[in-house]
């Protein structure tokens, strides 16, 4: 029924886009370059980032390596995430399906056990003579990875993960009175953490060690870098909230909880309220609000992590420029989904809202979004945050509507290999499909200047007179907030909402699917 619901919704929304205007060009036609074989791949994907970039027009987070990046490269600026949670998201993108054929809309099946042995992006590359390297958060650690990373399917070596890691959540946070506290907010100085150092340091570290083994090992390499912040708790080195005064942050533009908004799109923010600081707030449940003063102090701190991580981007660029693979490796960067930062009352992620399925989506590929470039020529030289402020553009930038359920098969394409042939309707035992087509064909495009087709639609997810859509979902228990529903367990769902998204509008179409726990973890050829 899922496929059938998002067929109509699509079909429906098509038809009322026939016969209108196209608009101009957002930019300019790049000079056409096509991929080839050989070219190395760098993933980099980070933990609950939403498009606060300045390269994203966001005028007040200093992000000068990742808008370096963004120069070089195609930037889509409608780019969507198939559910706003971190397993659901990862395993949807790393596979090519949607959350209702990996069948893992919590964080509690491995979908090789409970939906299908799909092959996986690295695991596809891998099988194609690359070598395939994990570090960080890629795949969700834990059930839904097999407590593995999906090692020794997707790499070729164990997965590394920081040994800093293990502390994410303990009490490492100085609060006024010197005690410490697992704090939201947690500006740290890094010396005093456990092992004086904290997980994306250490991921940068092991990830640059990396780059100089493949350099020596003249291999084509698959490099996935999953970094932790901003994720909560938003703990990063404290000099990084001089970046960001308190008396320069507002609060969101919409920061109240909309009127007529249905209860069960609502998401209460469980796990931030479970952090010491926001306790101490005594804030009500499920609609808050939080004081004014530490709304400011939420988004002076996700603002901070942001340059933190970016700090850690551009280190391992400059080391892909030091080992000379800069001219031979694409270089993708993304997000599992957004961030809510107060807008319409909601923190965090768990819902269909455009600030929490969102993603920066940005493809650097040589000779194709650049001119070509020598091999030991400098693209990434490192760009300290407190230092440079730059007014770097996208070398090109979309508009289209993309998801990234599309990346498997456009990382595919951009790499010479095969790209896998789109899902049929039930494929629950085809091992390898996507759910998603490339996106390549937008690369050297305009707005207008795309392959024409019929008017029309021809499949649940594109219309085919090129008004592209994206669709993501989110699960409750009930119709109303309650303590599990950010992250309802897999038996306790009774509701799946969805939203639609095309360029112009949002419409969060009406069919909301309700259904029993046994509908969901039926593996069979059933579709709800």
């Amino acid at each position: 029924m899922a496929a059938a619901v998002r067929s109509r919704a699509a079909a429906w929304f098509c038809l009322c886009l026939l016969g209108l205007p196209r608009r101009a060009p957002a930019f300019a036609p790049q000079p056409a370059a096509g991929p080839g074989d050989g070219l190395n791949v760098l993933l980099i994907v980070v933990d609950d980032l939403r498009p606060a970039l300045g390269c994203y027009g966001d005028k007040l987070v200093k992000s000068p390596n990742i808008d370096q990046l963004a120069s070089q490269s195609v930037v889509f600026s409608n780019a969507y995430a198939q559910q706003a949670v971190c397993a659901p998201s990862r395993v949807s993108f790393l596979t090519g399906r949607r959350p209702d054929t990996t069948r893992l809309y919590d964080f509690y099946s491995y979908w090789r056990v409970h939906a299908g042995n799909y092959s996986t992006m690295p695991q596809y590359f891998k099988e194609n003579g690359y070598v395939t390297l994990s570090v960080g958060k890629v795949f969700h650690p834990g059930i839904s990875s097999n407590y593995s990373d999906d090692y020794p399917y997707s790499w070729s070596i164990p997965p590394f993960h920081p040994s800093a890691e293990k502390y994410e959540n303990d009490k490492t946070c100085r609060g006024k009175d010197g005690k410490l506290y697992a704090n939201l907010v947690c500006p740290v100085d890094v010396t005093e953490m456990p092992s004086g150092t904290l997980p994306d340091i250490q991921s940068t570290e092991e990830a640059i060690r990396l780059l100089n083994v493949m350099k020596t090992n003249k291999q084509k390499f698959f490099l996935a870098v999953g970094y932790h912040k901003p994720h909560i708790p938003l703990r990063y080195p404290q000099e990084f909230l001089k970046l960001y005064p308190l008396e320069n942050i507002t609060l969101a533009p919409d920061p109240w909880v909309p009127e007529k908004l249905p209860s069960v799109a609502y998401n209460p923010w469980t796990d931030i309220r479970q952090r010491d600081d926001v306790q101490a707030l005594n804030v009500s449940f499920p609609y808050g609000p939080l004081p004014d003063d530490f709304q400011r102090q939420i988004r002076q701190s996700y603002y901070a992590a942001v340059s933190y991580l970016d700090m850690q981007v551009g280190l391992l660029l400059n080391a892909l420029d030091d080992v000379g693979l800069s001219s031979s490796t694409i270089v993708v960067f993304t997000a599992d989904h957004g961030w809510s930062l107060g807008e319409h009352g909601e923190w965090a992620k768990y819902s269909n809202f455009d600030v929490a399925t969102r993603v920066p989506l940005m493809f650097y590929v040589p000779g194709m979004t650049t001119s070509s470039i020598s091999r030991g020529e400098r693209v990434f030289p490192y760009l300290d945050p407190f230092s440079h402020i730059l007014g770097l553009v996208p070398q090109g930038q979309s508009k289209k509507v993309v998801e990234l359920v599309s990346l498997f098969s456009t990382l595919a394409e951009l790499a010479g290999l095969q790209v896998p042939p789109v899902c049929p309707e039930t494929s629950f035992h085809v091992a390898l499909c996507t759910e998603g087509a490339s996106i390549v064909r937008y690369f050297n495009a305009s707005e207008q200047n795309v392959e024409e087709e019929k008017d029309g639609y021809d499949d649940a997810y594109r219309c085919v007179n090129e008004e592209p859509v994206a669709f993501s979902q989110y699960p409750r228990p009930a119709d109303t907030p309650q303590w599990n529903s950010d992250k309802p367990k897999l038996k306790d769902i009774r509701i799946m909402g969805y939203s639609m998204r095309t360029v112009d509008y949002r419409p969060y179409y009406a069919e909301v699917v309700r259904t029993s726990a046994a509908v969901f973890s039926n593996t069979s050829s059933q579709r709800f």
